[in-house]
């Protein structure tokens, strides 16, 4: 069998395995291992970049040995068991230190195991100080094991991953809590204070959020919220919501890379005369407005660039870059009587 080492290594890493506590579950192979082909010593050898390193053992007390005298590094070779009856006998073998000296290997038996895609990982192995065979029941049941080494890796590795995922989905709540919390504040702080000032003046929002697209509908649905209680929105509610969403898309993808320390600042009053003003601020270094492709051009209505920025330019009145593009101001003009 012909390695791809490099996207075998690749594969073994990404079970997140070496050097890991021992197991329950897979201890319980290579005792079984052990028991069933009555040999003193039993292993999971997983198959590293310069050594074997021992998942589960029976009757040995390394965790890991070298590769280059590794008996496992030649049975992962092989699609079938892997079977040396007497090492000292066999020239590849023979010259072996692990034969010539203690512990005196003669007998070795592997049962090669894959990842899901067909990589060599490792063998769940048995091994003896005397020359020997295993009957056939016991090369059937050792290969058996080999398969629920096999399915215990996926598992683990399943596990880690759903882990991973509910961790994400946590952090991403939490961020998304966060958000909501801080809009709150901000619109009972804009309550507090239209309580104080007269209705004619102008109520202002500041909020900054990381750069993550699952903070934009928190966003979203306090601005337009704050709005609706200004008597700004009335007639507007849809482009002013889509200008938002598009700025603060942008924002993020474009101007902060979809890195999530980094923030975006989104301000919002709502003027004297009821008019809507938008700005959205970012980190990024700006682009050129003009230099922006116009997506309605026959070459790029395939293309995903600038339609944002022309969606902008045709629902707000007022649109303008300041920061070499890195803040885009936008301003909704009230709409007139009888036209919302």
């Amino acid at each position: 069998m012909e390695l791809n080492e490099t996207a075998r290594l690749e594969t073994l890493r990404s079970y997140k395995i070496l050097d890991t506590d021992p197991e329950k579950a897979f201890d319980d192979l290579t005792l079984l291992a052990a028991h069933i082909c009555e040999t003193p010593v039993a292993l999971i050898s997983l198959i590293d970049s310069d050594r074997q390193w021992f998942k589960s053992r029976v009757g040995v007390g390394v965790r890991e040995t070298s590769r280059e005298v590794s008996f496992c590094a030649r049975a992962i070779q092989q699609s079938d068991l892997f079977i040396v009856p007497d090492a000292s006998k066999d020239p590849r073998f023979s010259s072996n230190p692990f034969v010539v000296s203690d512990p005196k290997i003669r007998f070795y038996a592997g049962a090669p195991f894959t990842s899901s895609d067909g990589h060599p990982l490792g063998t769940l192995c048995v091994v003896d100080v005397v020359p020997r065979q295993l009957t056939p029941n016991q090369e059937n049941a050792l290969l058996a094991l080999s398969r629920q080494v096999h399915a215990q890796l996926e598992l683990r590795k399943n596990l880690i991953e759903l882990h991973a995922a509910m961790a994400e989905r946590s952090r991403a709540e939490a961020e998304r809590d966060r958000t909501i919390t801080e809009l709150r504040q901000a619109l009972e702080h804009v309550q507090r204070l239209s309580g104080l000032l007269p209705a004619c003046s102008a109520c202002k929002l500041d909020v900054i959020i990381s750069a993550n697209p699952n903070a934009i509908s928190g966003v979203v649905d306090g601005v337009m919220q704050i709005a609706r209680e200004m008597k700004c929105a009335e007639g507007n509610e849809y482009q002013i919501e889509l200008a938002l969403r598009e700025a603060l898309a942008n924002a993020i993808i474009h101007g902060c890379n979809n890195d999530p320390s980094k923030k975006v600042e989104c301000c919002v009053a709502c003027t004297e005369s009821s008019d809507v003003v938008i700005v959205v601020r970012d980190p990024g270094e700006g682009f050129v407005p003009s230099a922006v492709p116009d997506p309605l051009a026959p070459e790029n209505l395939y293309s995903t660039h600038g339609r944002g920025i022309y969606l902008i330019n045709q629902v707000m009145d007022e649109v303008s870059f300041e920061r070499n593009g890195a803040e885009i101001r936008m301003r909704k003009a009230t709409a007139a009587p009888g036209l919302a």
